[in-house]
């Protein structure tokens, strides 16, 4: 288990490098002149980093190991965060944040495919939820850490902690991580390379399997995003407050995964996914109905948000696992593949919801997370129609 706990450490170290620095990006704006609207544009940044290297990392860990590239992206993750130190423009800090975001291409494209390579489907099911756990206290925790730091320390000091926890990962992973590529030692071919990748997108299952997983988590992404603006700028929260704000959200997406690790060896996981389907479009219709009634009623908002996102830990890693097997094709290219379409859904959605955000508001974000709730919902019907059909053209 020193494994998954130094790789997890690594994976709360990407989410909190976002979530700690949320309570100070209005400082960040300011220092720099720019418009309060670009908040949740330097979430969309680093998210779109995140989908930049699946495509070469994936393949690439196939055939020239998943540690090696590991220890790399790790090293380089650190780097990048003390790069932050020296920045004078927004425009500095958003390409950093973009190349900072790539972190997370090595959790999804090589660290999540080692877990699944080395456990069972009942055991890695149990191990991504409770490595999920961990990975939420960044934006459970987060926040309020980061709140707390800029109260007595530069906003600038958050990147060096962030690179001070990141390092011990580092030290863990290069003593504890297995090398489970079963490729290793194959040729390096392009053409090769492109053929897996037609199979994977060509699979419909996985295509299908792939944008729900998208659409399940996109309101607690635009969540991440936009909660500054809405609770501080427009609810005229303090920093601290704020984080505080946080904490009912991420505790019942906690309690979610729980349930989900409690009971993964009795209820077979396909199942595990209709059932957070029902809380989780209970709370996306419940926060609508809200803001349609009254737009400034946050805690309704975040009410419905908090029931959302325990069905997404019902949901999130049974569905994971039965995307990643819905293809035979080897699976450091498959975690690239669903990587890629995860982190670009997300991207797009975030600012999708930025856009409308200035003219709409509260009822504007609150519709569009309905909407895409409503989207996992259908997505997920027609994946689950075919559990037990062997994936096509795969």
């Amino acid at each position: 288990m020193l494994f998954p706990i130094s790789l997890v450490l690594f994976e709360f170290s990407t989410y909190i490098a976002n979530d700690m620095i949320l309570p100070g990006m209005l400082q960040v704006v300011h220092e720099f002149n720019a418009p309060s609207s670009l908040v949740p544009t330097a979430l969309a940044a680093y998210l779109a980093g995140g989908a930049a290297l699946q495509w070469l990392l994936g393949p690439l860990s196939d055939r020239v190991g998943r540690r090696p590239l590991m220890l790399f992206g790790v090293a380089a993750f650190i780097v990048l965060l003390l790069l932050t130190l020296p920045t004078t423009s927004i425009t500095q800090f958003m390409v950093l944040r973009f190349f900072q975001g790539m972190g997370l291409c090595f959790v999804t494209a090589i660290g999540y495919a080692s877990i699944q390579e080395a456990f069972s489907e009942t055991a890695a099911v149990r191990v991504m939820a409770l490595m999920a756990n961990v990975a939420l206290l960044a934006p459970l925790i987060g926040p309020v850490a980061g709140a707390a730091l800029i109260e007595v320390a530069p906003w600038r000091s958050i990147f060096v902690l962030i690179a001070v926890t990141t390092s011990i990962s580092l030290f863990g992973l290069w003593r504890t991580m297995p090398e489970t590529a079963k490729l290793r030692g194959t040729p390096f071919n392009v053409r090769s390379i492109a053929g897996d990748y037609r199979k994977v997108f060509g699979n419909r299952r996985f295509v299908c399997g792939a944008l729900a997983i998208g659409a399940a988590s996109l309101p607690l992404l635009t969540w991440i995003g936009q909660a500054p603006v809405i609770l501080m700028e427009r609810a005229h929260m303090t920093p601290l407050t704020f984080g505080l704000w946080q904490i009912p959200i991420f505790a019942a997406l906690i309690a979610g995964n729980i349930t989900l690790a409690r009971v993964a060896d009795r209820v077979p996981i396909h199942r595990m996914i209709g059932f957070g389907l029902i809380p989780a479009l209970a709370g996306l219709g419940l926060a609508a109905v809200a803001m349609l009634v009254d737009s400034s009623a946050v805690a309704w908002l975040v009410g419905g948000i908090s029931l959302y996102a325990y069905g997404v830990g019902l949901a999130n890693a049974a569905l994971y696992r039965l995307t990643l097997f819905s293809s035979t094709v080897s699976k450091g290219t498959v975690a690239a593949s669903l990587g890629m379409i995860t982190m670009v859904f997300f991207t797009v959605g975030i600012e999708i919801v930025r856009w409308g955000y200035g003219s709409g508001g509260n009822l504007w974000f609150a519709g569009a997370n309905l909407a895409a709730g409503i989207g996992f919902w259908l997505l997920v019907k027609r994946f689950l129609s075919g559990h037990d059909v062997p994936a096509a053209g795969a």
